[in-house]
């Protein structure tokens, strides 16, 4: 802990989130987590273009109908330039600039926010002017479990990232903690990968219906 305490710029590893031993076995199992998660991801892709535009009848809107490509445009820059923010952040780390990287952080955390806020006004704006609600058709449970699906890892990255910043405030950059911040990092990329094919797969397809 003492050689921790006496780390500088000049004696900080290239790569300090792969120099001890417990870091790389947090490489490990986080690629394997990550692996169960993209298994449990297609699922959900498979489930809903089976169930994509199944509804009951007539009365009920299809995806081409609802779907407002703007909006989740917005979303999808805020997203994208968070994953970006998340980058210039673990380069300060890499760097020892534990202030710059908690600055980048936190600019990710608010980008994550501001996509919660735009996906919650969007779904109440479905429910509300379309009555598309969760149990209105198989269609809608498919898209509200795939996109709430997606939230919920938002959500549970942005806790991630905050409880890593507020634990770590006082205490600054080591080799213990360092490995957390880039895997942190690395989960919110993946979310963001994911996110990638939503927009894709859900929205710019479900406009050319």
């Amino acid at each position: 802990m003492q050689a921790e305490e006496k780390l500088t710029y000049e004696t900080w590893p290239a790569s300090p989130e792969k120099s001890t031993l417990e870091a790389k076995n947090k490489f490990l199992g986080f690629w394997l987590f990550l692996g169960g998660e993209t298994v449990l991801f297609a699922s959900l892709f498979a489930t809903y273009l089976s169930l994509k535009d199944k509804v009951p009848d007539s009365t009920h809107h299809l995806a081409k109908d609802i779907f407002s490509v703007p909006l989740t445009l917005v979303a999808t820059m805020l997203l994208l330039t968070s994953s970006l923010t998340s980058v210039y952040a673990m380069y300060h780390m890499k760097n020892f600039a534990f202030k710059k990287m908690m600055i980048w952080l936190g600019i990710t955390v608010l980008l994550g926010f501001g996509f919660l806020g735009l996906e919650i006004y969007e779904f109440n704006h479905y429910v509300h002017e379309y009555g598309h609600t969760f149990t209105s058709s198989a269609f809608a449970s498919a898209f509200y479990t795939l996109v709430g699906f997606h939230g919920a890892h938002v959500c549970f990255g942005l806790g991630w990232i905050l409880a890593l910043m507020i634990r770590n405030y006082k205490r600054g950059l080591n080799l213990y903690n360092a490995p957390k911040f880039y895997v942190a990092s690395l989960y919110w990329h993946f979310i963001d990968v994911v996110w990638v094919f939503i927009f894709t797969v859900v929205y710019l397809m479900g406009m050319v219906g």
